[in-house]
């Protein structure tokens, strides 16, 4: 991802800056959709894979990026608190 989109994307509802999933994250997140324990913000359940995405800053949400563009759509967000195994800073 352009490293200038990086610096200017944030949470569309906090407003809270933005980086990129880190291969753990990215992991724990993958196994968690595996076990059917995700779901968006919405309520909907994620099946498929992330390949790449990106959390806010303070760790509460996920966004995926499709096809190198992020979707940053307040309902697809992933909360991170229901993700057991998510690894501590």
């Amino acid at each position: 991802m352009d490293k200038r989109l990086l610096d200017i994307l944030c949470c569309p509802v906090s407003k809270t800056p933005v980086r990129l999933l880190a291969k753990a994250e990215l992991d724990a997140l993958n196994s968690a959709i595996e076990q059917s324990q995700v779901d968006t913000v919405a309520g909907t359940p994620v099946r498929q894979r992330v390949a790449e995405g990106l959390i806010t800053v303070d760790r509460k949400l996920i966004y995926r990026i499709d096809d190198g563009i992020p979707v940053m759509l307040p309902e697809e967000g992933i909360g991170t608190v229901q993700l057991r195994e998510f690894p501590v800073n």
